[in-house]
């Protein structure tokens, strides 16, 4: 007996399971309950190949050598106390002696030989493969460790796999070398920095069919987003060939959002389609992958169909059901039969041990500009000393506490990124290696920086944000920042609801968080300026304009997309989606566009359709707008966009507002042209007009007669009924909401909301930037004060103290 494991051919110890002295089981044999025997990867297969086959989700089938097999392995080479002699020098913390003490012990475990049983039953199951998917079957060899896929350690591409083996001979020598790799420099440093003892772990051997990913597509699910946390969608990452490239960081996939909510009420609630950078994919030659490119036609292609990505999700749902929490699975595609398989699903490990309950809040001080941006990956923020490296024989420069600024990592790095006080690749994105790892030891990180191993300076002081979206900002120097942590169990409820306003996508689900009702006021402006970003008549127009070099610009910026129309439908659909879901199911309330014609103007061909306007803030704005024969086109296109969110993506819990409508007649225009485009006011819509014009006030009564309800806009309120242009910075500080005539306007039309038992809340700035504004807004029995994100805590807070 070895390790507590009783090897096959020697006296059966009664209290031992049959399957833990089994040298081979076959995935139906395995359970999620066999984790000890053939680690977490090979006993998730099994447990999804008893349960989950039946539900629809395709896995392909093979076996997995045992614990047993392992230790009747080292047992037979007489390699385990030399391993243990080996270790004793061991220094992880020096990278020379960990290389050394790990090549040793691979070199051992190589140099091994099979006893003849064991051999004779990997040689005897891959034929039982043979007869069930036919002759000189290629199969996926994958390493999985007895201590991997637990709830606080994922061992994430710690240990080898290889793929497309074929032969017998060529599959004996797979395995030997994936039980070499549980001695792999960054699994032995794995295992120091999580506790476990190497000689109690032993390495199982996963052999299943090869799906042959390299003809078609592969990628990864998480269901759960990966940065927030946020657990109502299906991530799915999706590239062409072998699913390494992801890891590899030398592409960026495509990515796919699908709200489960909807989805599981039959609604195909693909709220996000994100066409990646794939110009290039592995494909085999032989057991080897290979890089080629991808054709330029495939790459502005997605590598999913929309029926593709809702079956994954709805496996990915059946997968996260039956375990009842979060996953991360790996799935592929099979060029020569078409179909998918899922062949790999593990807990996901980060948020799993968050404690829940609490908010961080950061706030930056920075008033430089950053020097490089790129994707954020944990939500935090970090500062040290560069260290460009640009090649892992390089690794031994590293000191503890330095930002790692290189190209790419791969699993090689890990024993210096856990060191790190920050990450920077120039690739990858939100999957590749060096954004898992980074998420797993709670480090910030920077991916896709594209040239920051150019720009910084191994030595100069640098300063790694993360907290602010998808966007990650490095700066020069060490930027200050108070880290405020929020017990949400000690905030009061107001006597008002809270909601938030918010306009960028992609802070929406780390917002979602926050201790609010509802979103107050969602901006399209920031969707159109940022996602959008070319005119909507430009694109309704495309095929008339006349300049050449705006015609480039736009086809570069749209060129998914053969009619321009659905770039503005599909970007403001989705980015008003993500909004929606991170609340569901409670009221986001959607303001269709507000821009000024000067805002317009600076949109890509914004020249060919803005007039010059002498204050464009009371000139050609809202309303007046969208009932404008020359601009009802891109109206209807935002209609459009609605409909979508609504109707295709299930999201109901969109009400709509439209701003700056200067007579009721206008407002039953605008009600009338949106019916028109299939958006009708009822029982399933609620429509608001913003309240931000005096003869929104005056005719509160008239108003209400059409609509569901007002929402304050203090800022435009004031600069009306004040007379100034807001827009003026000389006259900017008589523009103070605390006015008593504004707060006797505001009285006004609360009351006569709550008199009509009518929606009445406010989406302007004035509660965000004062609590005795909120409070009395409160006390006159306001529904709702919508707050900027940043203002939440700090006015809740404030009035809590005033027990209000």
């Amino acid at each position: 007996m070895i390790g507590g494991i009783v090897f096959g051919h020697q006296k059966e110890d009664k209290t031992m399971s049959s399957e833990t002295k089994k040298l081979i089981l076959r995935f139906n044999e395995i359970s999620i309950s066999d984790v000890p025997v053939v680690g977490g990867k090979n006993a998730s297969l099994g447990e999804m190949i008893r349960e989950l086959t039946s539900k629809g989700v395709n896995l392909p089938n093979g076996f997995a050598t045992t614990a047993n097999a392992y230790f009747y392995f080292l047992e037979y080479n007489h390699i385990l106390d030399k391993l243990k002699e080996i270790f004793g020098s061991l220094d992880v913390n020096n990278v020379r002696s960990l290389q050394k003490i790990g090549k040793l012990s691979r070199s051992l475990i190589l140099k091994g030989n099979f006893p003849k049983d064991l051999e004779e039953e990997i040689r005897k199951n891959y034929r039982v493969l043979e007869q069930e998917y036919g002759k000189n079957l290629s199969v996926a060899v994958r390493s999985s460790a007895t201590a991997e896929d637990l709830p606080t350690a994922s061992f994430a591409g710690m240990h080898e796999s290889f793929l497309n083996i074929t032969g017998e001979e060529n599959l004996l020598l797979a395995v030997k070398k994936c039980i070499a790799s549980l001695f792999n420099d960054r699994a032995i440093s794995y295992r120091m920095g999580k506790g476990f003892d190497h000689f109690k772990i032993a390495l199982s051997v996963g052999v299943q069919k090869m799906v042959r990913s390299d003809l078609a597509s592969s990628g990864v699910i998480f269901t759960l987003d990966t940065e927030s946390g946020f657990e109502g969608v299906v991530i799915i990452n999706s590239i062409f060939g072998v699913g390494e490239m992801i890891v590899k960081g030398k592409i960026t996939p495509d990515q796919f959002y699908v709200f489960k909510p909807t989805l599981k009420e039959g609604y195909k609630s693909i709220i996000v389609k994100n066409l990646g950078r794939k110009d290039r994919k592995y494909i085999f030659a032989s057991n080897e992958l290979k890089e080629v490119k991808v054709s330029p036609q495939q790459e502005m292609e997605f590598s999913l169909t929309e029926d593709e990505i809702l079956v994954l999700a709805k496996w990915a749902l059946i997968i996260e059901e039956h375990y009842k929490k979060p996953q991360d699975i790996e799935w592929a595609k099979d060029g020569k039969d078409q179909k998918l398989y899922v062949v790999q699903s593990r807990p996901e490990t980060v948020h799993a041990q968050e404690e829940k309950g609490f908010f961080t809040e950061y706030q930056v001080e920075a008033k430089e500009k950053p020097i490089i941006i790129g994707i954020a990956v944990g939500e935090k923020i970090g500062f040290g000393n560069a260290r460009v490296i640009k090649d892992v024989s390089e690794i031994n420069e590293f000191k503890k506490g330095e930002v790692l600024i290189t190209r790419m990592t791969d699993p090689d790095w890990v024993v210096i990124m856990k060191q790190a006080s920050a990450i920077v690749t120039d690739e990858g994105g939100r999957v590749c290696h060096a954004a898992i790892i980074s998420r797993e030891l709670g480090i910030p990180a920077i991916v896709g920086a594209v040239n920051a191993t150019k720009v910084l300076k191994t030595g100069e002081m640098v300063t790694v944000d993360c907290t602010s979206g998808e966007q990650g900002r490095i700066y020069k120097g060490k930027i200050p920042y108070k880290e405020i942590r929020h017990d949400l169990s000690k905030l009061k409820k107001l006597n008002a609801k809270v909601m938030v306003n918010i306009g960028a996508p992609e802070i929406a689900f780390h917002t979602s968080f926050l201790p609010v009702e509802g979103v107050g006021l969602t901006r399209e402006e920031f969707i159109i300026a940022e996602k959008v970003r070319v005119h909507p008549l430009a694109l309704f127009h495309f095929n008339e304009l006349k300049d050449n070099k705006l015609r480039q610009e736009i086809e570069k910026i749209t060129a998914e997309h053969k009619d321009k129309k659905e770039h503005f439908i599909k970007e403001l659909a989705e980015g008003i989606a993500q909004i929606a879901s991170a609340f569901y199911p409670k009221e986001v309330i959607v303001r269709f566009s507000d821009f000024k014609s000067n805002e317009y103007k600076n949109l890509l061909g914004g020249y060919l359709y803005e007039k010059e306007e002498g204050n464009p803030m009371l000139g050609f704005r809202g309303a007046a707008r969208y009932l404008d024969k020359s601009f009802e086109p891109a109206f209807k296109m935002e209609c459009e966009a609605i409909k979508r969110v609504r109707y295709a993506f299930g999201l109901k819990n969109i009400s709509l507002m439209i701003p700056f409508c200067r007579t009721v007649e206008e407002g039953e225009k605008v009600l009338s042209l949106m019916k028109k485009f299939g958006l009708e006011k009822g029982s399933d819509l609620k429509v608001y007009v913003m309240c931000e014009i005096p003869s929104n006030v005056i005719l509160a009564d008239k108003f209400l007669d059409i609509f569901d309800g007002m929402s304050i806009g203090s800022n435009d309120l004031t600069q009306l009924i004040l007379g100034l242009d807001r827009d003026n910075g000389s006259i900017a500080f008589l523009g103070d909401e605390r006015n008593e005539a504004e707060k006797e306007m505001i009285r006004s039309v609360i009351r006569t909301c709550k008199k009509r038992n009518k929606y009445i809340g406010i989406c302007g700035e004035a509660p965000s930037e004062w609590p005795e504004f909120a409070d009395f807004l409160i006390n006159e029995g306001i529904d709702s004060i919508s707050l900027n994100p940043e203002s939440v805590f700090r006015i809740i807070t404030e009035l809590n103290k005033k027990n209000v």
